[in-house]
């Protein structure tokens, strides 16, 4: 890949996140975190809302088809790990957790987007 395309796939891809941050925050959830890294992998978003942590995978795509089959089966384990260790680390930060969801922004080459709450559960990790 070229730097140029990169850096534009780099761009591309906070532009996405930046549209899903915005309508989480319309939607009264507090971002506790952006593209937050550990040793298991990346988040790119994490917000509370009513006790729940939502931890927000975001794709985008320039084919509407493939957004659905973006997130792989790896991604998702990686992602699983990365919010443990994320909560056990965070624990005393987060304050009282009632629970936690997986939720995946997709967003075309249009800049319509889709928000899938529950995209994944823990227990399918």
């Amino acid at each position: 890949m070229s730097r140029r395309r990169g850096r534009a796939n780099y761009l591309s891809g906070l532009s996405a996140e930046d549209q899903a941050l915005r309508a989480y925050q319309r939607r009264g959830a507090e971002l506790l975190a952006r593209r937050h890294r550990n040793e298991a992998g990346e988040i790119d978003l994490i917000f509370s809302q009513d006790g729940i942590l939502i931890f927000v995978e975001v794709k985008r795509r320039k084919n509407r088809a493939e957004l659905h089959e973006s997130i792989t089966e790896r991604q998702w384990e990686r992602l699983g790990l990365a919010a443990t260790h994320y909560m056990v680390r965070f624990a005393n930060q987060t304050g009282t957790i009632r629970g936690c969801r997986f939720d995946a922004v997709l967003i075309g080459a249009d800049g319509r987007f889709e928000i899938i709450e529950n995209a994944r559960s823990f227990d399918e990790q």
